[in-house]
């Protein structure tokens, strides 16, 4: 449907399919989109459009930043995860044996178009990926979307599609204003990476893929408010509070077995 849209618009378009998975976001397959563009004899005038989850955005937009130094792009997420956090904001990249997402660029799509009926086709389990990160803004400080995220967490669950677009929009809207202030992570930015520390690492000793990005981002919130309850700047009642609010959205909230050493190596 989008590639006879944009043919009915006059834009000559050429379709890749990428592989969709962790484990897949690497450097080769960017390497393979470039083959494509330069076989088909692309020029700098060209737009590459990320039509997928967070991992096609993710190569499609580091591709198009490196592409003859820079060519736009757009992106249309078709999951939650992507349509709340990795397409806004401009990061992209790939992972390494050695760590996740220390290959990129930052890289500004043109546009984020974010359709609630791609998400009828979405399973159980990849819904509750994205409401992890749906989660996380609220734990960044928006108390009052965490009371709406308490009340509404049933309705999310199921799908509602009202529910499901107001969760978007705000998610988007408290990522933009971030990002706006501090594009490149010097400062602010970093709070937007609430239980990644600990959630790549699991990702990343498990084996891209094992767990979803989602699943260990959860996870590695409640390590993080662990910690932070143990150093004694939040309650319990906030602690457990978190841990709740996790776990209706039908995701972990223990981390798997992995020995401290290599946790921390990964960290």
């Amino acid at each position: 449907q989008v590639e006879n849209t944009l043919n009915t618009l006059g834009y000559q378009v050429a379709s890749y399919i990428l592989p969709d998975g962790e484990q897949f976001k690497n450097m080769a397959h960017v390497e393979s989109i470039f083959t494509q563009l330069l076989e088909k004899r692309f020029n700098r005038d060209c737009a590459l459009v990320a039509l997928g989850g967070g991992v096609v955005g993710d190569m499609t937009g580091f591709a198009a930043a490196c592409y003859q130094r820079g060519v736009s792009f757009l992106q249309i997420p078709t999951t939650l995860l992507a349509q709340v956090d990795s397409s806004v904001g401009g990061k992209t990249g790939v992972n390494h044996p050695l760590g996740k997402n220390m290959i990129g660029a930052f890289q500004q799509p043109q546009v984020v178009l974010a359709d609630m009926a791609q998400l009828k086709t979405l399973p159980e389990r990849e819904l509750s990926a994205g409401l992890a990160e749906v989660i996380k803004y609220a734990l960044l400080g928006d108390v009052e979307f965490l009371a709406w995220l308490e009340a509404h967490m049933d309705g999310l669950v199921q799908q509602d599609p009202a529910l499901l677009a107001e969760a978007v929009y705000r998610s988007c809207a408290h990522k933009a204003r971030i990002v706006a202030n501090d594009e490149k992570e010097q400062g602010e930015r970093a709070l937007l990476n609430l239980g990644h520390t600990f959630g790549h690492a699991i990702e990343s000793y498990l084996g891209y893929g094992e767990w979803l990005h989602g699943e260990a981002v959860a996870t590695g919130m409640v390590m993080a408010a662990d910690l932070s309850h143990l150093m004694g700047w939040i309650s319990e009642q906030d602690l457990e509070r978190t841990k709740k609010i996790i776990h209706r959205a039908n995701l972990p909230i223990k981390c798997p077995q992995i020995p401290l050493d290599d946790f921390l190596a990964y960290m």
